[in-house]
């Protein structure tokens, strides 16, 4: 096994290099290049099946490119120690399910050892549990953090598995369509939850994937449109969620809005209705 130190503290957390991914001679990723920096907070969108989830997995060195370069933490994978690696990354996965019913503390515990339970005999040292505590009230989650995993809203999980994937302090966080599932109420808790972590933590980059601009934080700085396995466009994201380009990612005409407070929404043009030549009855009476 090749063991990897932390890794260096480089230019970018993240870089990928016309890279392709090819699964039983079907191209699910094509020509792909991007590059994400400290601070910055993309957000990767598409419809079902253009590859976002798939882009993620490379950016979260949980699989390899068939062709071209991944750097992840100034580490290129295929030449690295994934797992090592992995451990320096927060990787939020609302699918994730503890191995019991957990308390709430102990789920985000389990981000410093990277398991589905607490390691037997394993106890965490006194900085560990403060900072445990710290990010479980940061993220409102203090009055819960008691309570054990199948008596937690939808809403409440995704907000644990967010601290559970900071304990281990990663400079990048990513997070695979935290929102699904969501009610209103709980959406916008964990968006502001969001948010909160980005401005607290200044030089911590993420990526997040949807395909819902309403699922996007106040604080996205970056975004990248998929369709079909392709970048249609990436870069800033007030120069990348236009109406122009997000219609053409969705194959639907659509209006991009963004509020005062930063949020995005997406409005259907409207069709035009042509109506059918009306011509009077035969038998109409003229008054």
């Amino acid at each position: 096994m090749t063991i990897v130190s932390r890794p260096a503290d480089t230019g970018h957390v993240l870089r990928a290099d016309a890279v392709d991914l090819v699964r039983d001679g079907r191209h699910l990723l094509q020509g792909i290049s991007l590059t994400v920096s400290p601070g910055e907070h993309w957000a990767l969108l598409g419809a079902n099946g253009a590859g976002k989830s798939t882009l993620l997995g490379l950016l979260g060195a949980v699989t390899h490119p068939t062709r071209g370069v991944v750097e992840v933490l100034g580490r290129t994978l295929g030449r690295v120690d994934v797992r090592e690696l992995r451990s320096y990354l927060g990787h939020v996965n609302p699918r994730h399910a503890p191995d019991g019913p957990l308390r709430v503390r102990d789920v985000v515990l389990t981000g410093l050892t990277n398991t589905a339970a607490l390691v037997p005999r394993w106890t965490p040292g006194e900085q560990e549990a403060e900072r445990a505590d710290r990010l479980i009230a940061m993220l409102g989650m203090s009055h819960r953090a008691q309570a054990t995993w199948p008596t937690l809203s939808q809403g409440e999980r995704g907000r644990a598995l967010i601290a559970r994937a900071l304990m281990p302090q990663p400079r990048l966080l990513l997070l695979d369509e935290p929102a699904t599932g969501l009610d209103l109420a709980a959406r916008e808790q964990l968006l502001a939850s969001i948010d909160a972590l980005r401005t607290r933590h200044s030089s911590l980059a993420t990526v997040l994937v949807t395909h819902h601009l309403e699922e996007l934080p106040a604080t996205t700085t970056h975004s990248m449109l998929l369709r079909e396995g392709r970048c249609l466009a990436a870069g800033p994201v007030v120069e990348v969620l236009t109406s122009e380009l997000v219609s053409a990612c969705f194959d639907h005409p659509v209006r991009i809005v963004r509020s005062d407070d930063g949020r995005w929404a997406a409005r259907a043009q409207p069709v035009p209705v042509t109506m059918p030549h009306q011509t009077a009855s035969p038998s109409a009476a003229v008054l």
